[in-house]
């Protein structure tokens, strides 16, 4: 089946259209969300960082020692974007696999574009035809055909 899938994305959320032709109207296929990412900062992060255990502390108390230095990779907004990134690679190549679009078009935030990039597999990079590092999730899709048409020329 000849269609061609538009997948507008950000760290909170994906939506992917599909387009028969280039002249028909888009369809939505598919929302994804990534609850997290409307949290806080400590509703995912519950580890305190830093020791707190009686026999290393001042008088052996609990009270909490002098900090390790320890700074974590990531904070817990990226890795849970990078996540959410990992659940969109996933969607795509399956659905690539299932062959329910042929040619792809990536619009998303740049941030979020670059970790779609190292996570799509090579099939399914192989399929891009565009990609735009803008953020279209709350345009409309017809809206978004015109975005799409005005970056092409």
């Amino acid at each position: 089946m000849q269609s061609t899938w538009i997948v507008t994305a950000n760290n909170g959320r994906a939506r992917i259209f599909a387009q028969k032709d280039p002249n028909s109207a888009l369809l939505e296929v598919e929302e994804l969300a990534n609850p997290s990412q409307r949290g806080r900062v400590s509703d995912i992060d519950t580890d305190q960082l830093g020791q707190l255990a009686a026999s290393k502390s001042i008088k052996s108390v609990g009270a909490a020692t002098q900090p390790s230095g320890y700074q974590p990779n990531q904070t817990p907004i990226e890795h849970q974007a990078e996540l959410f990134a990992r659940h969109v690679a996933d969607y795509l190549l399956q659905a690539h696999t299932a062959n329910r679009y042929d040619k792809l078009i990536l619009a998303a935030g740049p941030e979020f574009l670059g970790l779609l990039r190292k996570l799509l597999d090579k099939q399914v990079s192989g399929a891009i035809t565009q990609e735009l590092n803008k953020d279209y999730t709350q345009v409309a899709p017809h809206d978004l055909l015109a975005q799409l048409k005005q970056h092409q020329t």
